[in-house]
């Protein structure tokens, strides 16, 4: 039996946030949400992260998820595509936003998905679906790693500088701290842990490890 400490114990944590409502233009709109992950997994070399997806990129990144493990994991069901979707049906917003969450809470359980490149591309770079394929293929001038270092958001030195976050902030803040998505990701961080809704990893094989690590180089 593996003893459970806290040096070993690792913690991802997301959250699928603040939807908005984008206008290619006067016909054609879209929602795209914040996806927030604060963690100290070494599956991650970038520890807090915030990037908007919308839901066909989640569809995307589903398929590609389970034809790059070679069907070795039953991925979870994303909310189902509704016809009847309205952007002005808050109810709608709000499901589908769950749903999105719950689904990225389960693959990121997986120590095979979290070996993917295109998972953590997906969540924590800026670049499109195209641009991760052609960067996991090595048709880009950067690599994985770099997409992901370059994405906007720096990591924290310390463990102090992560003490000095304001847990007020809400996205309809105007103060300084709260334009900083650090601190929001943060303050979302000791909230969710409070909740213990956060992903243990605890228990996690060296041989997984190794895997995952690779997967974000």
């Amino acid at each position: 039996m593996r003893g459970e400490t806290e040096s070993t114990r690792q913690v991802i944590s997301v959250w699928v946030r603040d939807p908005r409502i984008q206008k290619n233009d006067f016909w054609h709109a879209y929602i795209d949400y914040e996806i927030c992950l604060h963690t100290d997994s070494v599956c991650f070399t970038k520890k807090i992260s915030s990037v908007r997806r919308r839901y066909s990129e989640f569809v995307w990144l589903r398929q590609k998820l389970q034809a790059n493990s070679m069907l070795m994991v039953q991925l979870p069901e994303l909310p189902p595509k509704n016809p009847f979707f309205s952007l002005n049906n808050a109810q709608q917003i709000t499901e589908r936003m769950k749903g999105l969450q719950k689904f990225l809470e389960q693959i990121l359980q997986s120590p095979l998905l979290l070996s993917d490149s295109c998972l953590h591309l997906f969540l924590q770079s800026q670049l499109s679906v195209s641009n991760i394929e052609a960067c996991v293929a090595g048709r880009t001038t950067y690599s994985v790693a770099q997409a992901v270092q370059h994405s906007g958001l720096r990591r924290f030195h310390s463990d102090e500088d992560l003490q000095h976050v304001s847990m007020s902030c809400d996205s309809d803040s105007d103060s300084l701290e709260c334009r900083n998505p650090e601190h929001k990701i943060k303050g979302l961080a000791i909230s969710k842990a409070k909740r213990t809704a956060s992903l243990d990893l605890t228990g996690t094989s060296p041989e997984e490890m190794l895997s995952c690590s690779s997967g974000s180089t």
